[in-house]
């Protein structure tokens, strides 16, 4: 198993130990299928048993961890299924997030889009999806549906797996921030229905992309997840724009 590193004494070890745990898996610190023992984990990040074991009893619940044979717990494989899932579902609630955002006039920092551009530039993975999640919290906070927030929170620690899958393979999606530029536009300009279109097709082409890298890669189960057979949502994305664009002349 990949090292950890220790954690500074502080009080609120268990939060501290989940969100290690949680960074270490989404970005393949630790690999799917590794083998995870409270002592390793407690010895590696300099902290008693016992807040391990609550983090740990966590990110099972969660469904990071399962039962591993033997003694003590893996990494829970990536299910490509499960990823396809996650990003139809994901499409959905960002649109209503982001069409809600718009009716209420919610202004969405422009930093935020800065430091997506940013951390592309760096190649930074756990840049990258801390920028996308910070941008994306944002919109949600902005639809004023707390509800619509927390349903976002139960999906995004397995979403952060696939995106930095994709991102290790150097295959981040050209463009990208600047679907997210636009989609923030339209949320400014209190355009709700092209704010949660374009949302929603930059979560499709997110989805195919994903599956690609995924087919490139040879990871199990890709022949159970439903290819795309061309870059349509990608398509669809710069069509909208290009759209809007003609219709704001």
């Amino acid at each position: 198993m990949s090292r950890l590193a220790k954690l500074p004494a502080r009080t609120g070890y268990v939060e501290a130990v989940y969100a290690s745990l949680l960074d270490a898996i989404s970005d393949g610190t630790l690999a799917p299928g590794a083998r995870i023992t409270q002592e390793e984990i407690a010895e590696q990040l300099d902290v008693s048993r016992s807040p391990v074991l609550q983090a740990l009893r966590m990110l099972k619940k969660d469904g990071l961890l399962r039962d591993a044979p033997g003694r003590g717990l893996e990494v829970t494989p990536v299910e490509l299924t499960d990823i396809a899932d996650l990003y139809q579902l994901r499409g959905v609630l960002d649109a209503l997030a982001a069409r809600l955002a718009a009716q209420r006039g919610a202004m969405i920092p422009g930093a935020l889009i800065d430091a997506g551009r940013e951390a592309a530039a760096s190649g930074d993975i756990a840049r990258l999806i801390a920028a996308d999640t910070a941008l994306h919290r944002a919109i949600y906070e902005g639809s004023g549906n707390r509800r619509l927030l927390e349903s976002a929170e139960l999906h995004w620690i397995h979403l952060r797996r696939a995106m930095a899958a994709e991102l290790r393979g150097n295959l981040a999606r050209a463009g990208i921030w600047d679907e997210h530029e636009a989609i923030v536009a339209a949320i400014h300009a209190g355009d709700a229905g092209r704010a949660a279109e374009m949302s929603g097709a930059a979560h499709g082409a997110g989805r195919d992309h994903t599956a690609r890298f995924c087919s490139r890669a040879g990871w199990p189960g890709t022949a159970r997840m439903q290819m795309p057979r061309s870059r349509q949502p990608e398509r669809r994305v710069s069509q909208i724009r290009s759209r809007h664009r003609r219709e704001a002349r």
